[in-house]
């Protein structure tokens, strides 16, 4: 009897223990992004298809209006991770932000005019370019091309922020801007308004850090795992979108909202090309903004890639085979 009661006892404790594990809620977190294109499939997927919650988080997504405003909200601290490329200046002025995931290692976007106005891109001469803010991916792309073909901001061509995608299609079409940049996902909506392809960034050959998964050191140190459980399904939807088309289409249509297929189908194909399935940052890519920023932050002059990224989150999803798990899941 008293063997028994023992047993009934720890049996009654473990269902405790049990329940109140079960009751704990799972950590919310907020994460942004700064631009309505397929380089957000991965986390759009994740959060649609419950990657997220598989991996025990309560994920809100944030849009947050281009790539300045998007460094601005990270600096501050909310939402504490950001999908973003570019976190060179803000770390060199201080902030401690680092990327700890990459899908993007040079600029996707095409360049766009007006028609009649221009072929070439000698003849931006004097023109006006549509960026979505200063300190952007888009600034950071044009200062990279029109130094490729020896034109000099201010200068040569003026820089007018005109924000996001859609609102820079619209400066376009009302000719508030000569020419601007387009991503993939843009592409075909530009066709179709009759703008003129000028030049792809991809076309130059220039390896550049792109979008990849931003957070702080601060946020590291103080919330290491919710970080490692992000970038886990980070990783789990980059896989999610190669092996499940209709699905994902179904996503990019409610987030890009659009139900022109041509755009879909695009966007799509275009992630499959040019995404890795190992989300590692570029180095050489970190190196050239770093050279590009050192004229304006002397900081920069002796600055090191290492010092922008956290890779010790991707290493250790190497050790537990996870890369392999995702290969043998999504076939």
């Amino acid at each position: 009897m008293k063997l028994k009661l023992i047993i009934l006892i720890g049996a009654l404790l473990q269902l405790i223990l049990w329940t109140g594990v079960q009751a704990q809620p799972m950590p919310k977190i907020r994460i942004g992004y700064p631009s309505i294109s397929s380089r957000q499939a991965q986390l759009w997927v994740a959060k649609d298809e419950g990657i997220f919650r598989k991996h025990g988080l309560d994920v809100e997504l944030i849009f947050l209006r281009g790539g300045q405003i998007a460094i601005q909200a990270l600096t501050g601290g909310d939402p504490p991770l950001v999908t973003i490329g570019n976190v060179i200046i803000a770390n060199l002025q201080g902030h401690d932000i680092v990327l700890v995931g990459s899908v993007e290692n040079s600029y996707d976007q095409s360049v766009f005019a007006r028609p009649g106005t221009m072929s070439r891109m000698e003849q931006l001469k004097g023109k006006r370019f549509g960026i979505s803010g200063f300190g952007s991916a888009t600034h950071n792309a044009a200062l990279i091309l029109f130094k490729k073909f020896n034109l000099e901001p201010t200068k040569d061509v003026v820089f007018v922020p005109t924000g996001t995608g859609p609102e820079r299609l619209a400066a376009m079409s009302t000719a508030r801007i000569d020419a601007t940049f387009f991503n993939p996902s843009e592409v075909p909506q530009a066709l179709k308004a009759g703008f003129v392809e000028i030049i792809q960034m991809a076309d130059i050959g220039f390896e550049v850090q792109g979008s990849g998964l931003a957070t702080s050191r601060s946020y590291i140190k103080a919330n290491r795992e919710v970080v490692k459980s992000a970038l886990k399904a980070y990783v789990e939807g980059i896989y999610f979108v190669f092996a499940n088309k209709p699905a994902t289409v179904k996503t990019l249509a409610r987030y890009m909202r659009t139900t022109d297929q041509d755009v879909l189908d695009y966007s799509y194909e275009h992630y499959l090309k040019r995404t890795p399935k190992k989300p590692y940052p570029t180095m050489k890519g970190i190196q050239n903004l770093i050279d590009m920023s050192a004229p304006q932050v002397p900081q920069a002059k002796t600055a090191k890639p290492e010092q922008f990224v956290d890779l010790t989150f991707l290493q250790e999803l190497e050790t537990e085979r996870f890369f392999e798990e995702m290969g043998r899941r999504y076939k």
